[in-house]
């Protein structure tokens, strides 16, 4: 028997899982120099989007949920960062630059949406 829990039927927690999936395997390629710095950095970053909406949908309040809604919000803004300097170090190209920045806004829309539904939207 298969659980489903709540997050998993949001467009956003999937997108997100997906995204820090994808960047996971990314980092790999990154060089042995950034095995504990802009990996590492990226890693933690994308990974905190699908756990903060999961933790938030954890949580008896609205408030409470847009609290951890609101974090996943900054850590996808530090997801597109670390793919900046990865591009502008030389770790990764810009078609495949610009295909992660894509999908960091395709998940910041439904991310987006799901706060300004609950009452307040992320600036």
């Amino acid at each position: 028997m298969r659980m489903t829990l709540p997050h998993h039927s949001l467009i956003a927690w999937q997108r997100a899982d997906d995204l820090f999936i994808d960047l996971h395997v990314l980092s790999r390629s990154f060089p042995p120099i950034e095995r504990f710095e802009l990996a590492s950095q990226l890693r933690r970053a994308a990974f905190s989007v699908p756990a903060n909406i999961a933790e938030g949908f954890g949580r008896p309040t609205t408030g409470e949920k847009l609290q951890f809604l609101q974090v996943a919000c900054g850590s996808l803004a530090e997801v597109g960062y670390c793919l900046h300097a990865a591009k502008r170090l030389g770790h990764i190209d810009e078609p495949l630059y610009l295909k992660f920045v894509l999908r960091v806004r395709r998940t910041s829309a439904p991310l987006r949406g799901l706060m300004k539904s609950m009452g307040r939207e992320h600036p």
